[in-house]
């Protein structure tokens, strides 16, 4: 059988009217834009207390520094990229509350950004923060000198929850800042963290739906992880917190994956990212390498499951964009056999230069 043509003006999951044993469907996912981060580590600074789960100085593999010294690091470092020829990127103030340093400091560090902006190594900055240091005045300030977006630790908006893991806001605040953010011109992003004391998979659909509402333009998720030196390894080593096991975090993630996207929000980062004082430090939790792969592998599946249900008859075949070749089955092919229950095992599936999944009930 040739393969079907590529449908580009169709509307993703309808059927074809004239082939009622066929869907063409893609992948929900946003086009991410090309960017390269330029990471600024303000390990704990402006941070108001110490959260349950937080080893910052371990994610991020950056010990606290004065201030004075990370703005005159950067302003060198960036010089030095420049006359490598190297760039463009996009500033990112992570580790820190941005919103939360003592004045000037933000203003100073933007100050460093917009030079370089001039010069077109910088082409935009973003910065993290918590929910409630995101006062209108301070954010409508600092989107005039240039920042672009706003990234909140949100971590989830079960009150509870964010009491027993010691945040000191409550979800009022996160809807608070989520509104003023894009109400003083800047892009939202939000961090949620599935698995904290008292968090649960439903909760997280739940947070998921709400984030859905409030239309950031990106989304982290991290696993909560017990890492040596926490309040919360604490708490584990006591009896009194176990975390998510690695399935059902991975079942949970891959379900957050379609709602979001389909609400046109990227996901940029799933689980934190290796460092090795991280690795050898991480006493529990739903660790895994390949997470983010395996989250998104299961996302798809689940896609391509509810395409075939849809579709009222075993499917046959599967034709898909060459680009999901190495996803479509799964980390070490772990997806394999769900996709024979489908009706489709490897030989059924078909990778061509397409943008849309083409599902066939049988030969057309």
């Amino acid at each position: 059988m040739a393969l079907a043509p590529s449908w580009p003006f169709l509307c993703q999951n309808v059927i074809r009217e004239t082939s009622p044993r066929e869907r063409f469907f893609r992948h929900p996912e946003p086009v991410a834009p090309p960017s390269r981060i330029w990471p600024v580590f303000l390990t704990h600074k402006g941070c108001p207390g110490r959260c349950v789960f937080c080893a910052q100085q371990l994610q991020s593999a950056t010990a606290p520094a004065p201030l004075e010294a990370t703005l005159a690091r950067l302003g060198k470092d960036l010089d030095a990229a420049a006359r490598a020829g190297r760039g463009p990127y996009e500033l990112a103030f992570y580790g820190g509350v941005f919103t939360g340093l003592p004045h000037p400091w933000p203003e100073r560090f933007l100050a460093v950004a917009r030079g370089w902006r001039q010069a077109g190594l910088i082409t935009r900055v973003r910065c993290s923060t918590r929910p409630d240091a995101c006062h209108p005045t301070i954010l409508s300030n600092l989107a005039g000198q240039g920042l672009d977006l706003v990234e909140i630790g949100a971590q989830t908006f079960d009150d509870a929850v964010l009491a027993a893991s010691g945040r000191g806001h409550d979800a009022a605040a996160i809807r608070r800042a989520a509104r003023d953010i894009p109400a003083a011109g800047l892009e939202l992003g939000l961090q949620l963290l599935p698995g904290l004391p008292g968090h649960t998979p439903d909760m997280l659909t739940r947070d998921v739906a709400e984030t859905c509402a409030l239309a950031p333009r990106t989304v982290r998720l991290h696993p909560c992880l017990v890492i040596d030196g926490t309040p919360l390894a604490d708490r584990y080593r006591a009896g009194a917190y176990r975390p998510w096991d690695l399935d059902a975090t991975l079942d949970a993630l891959a379900a957050a994956m379609l709602p979001l996207w389909r609400c046109g929000i990227r996901v940029i980062r799933l689980g934190l990212a290796p460092e090795p004082g991280l690795e050898t430090a991480i006493l529990a939790g739903p660790r895994h390498p390949a997470l983010g792969s395996r989250v998104r592998a299961r996302a798809l599946f689940s896609l391509v499951a509810a395409e075939a249900a849809a579709l009222g008859q075993r499917p046959v075949r599967l034709d898909a964009p060459r680009r999901f070749a190495g996803e479509l089955f799964g980390h070490a092919g772990e997806l394999t056999a769900a996709y024979a229950g489908l009706g489709l095992p490897r030989e059924a599936v078909h990778f061509a230069s397409r943008e849309d999944f083409h599902l066939t009930a049988q030969a057309v």
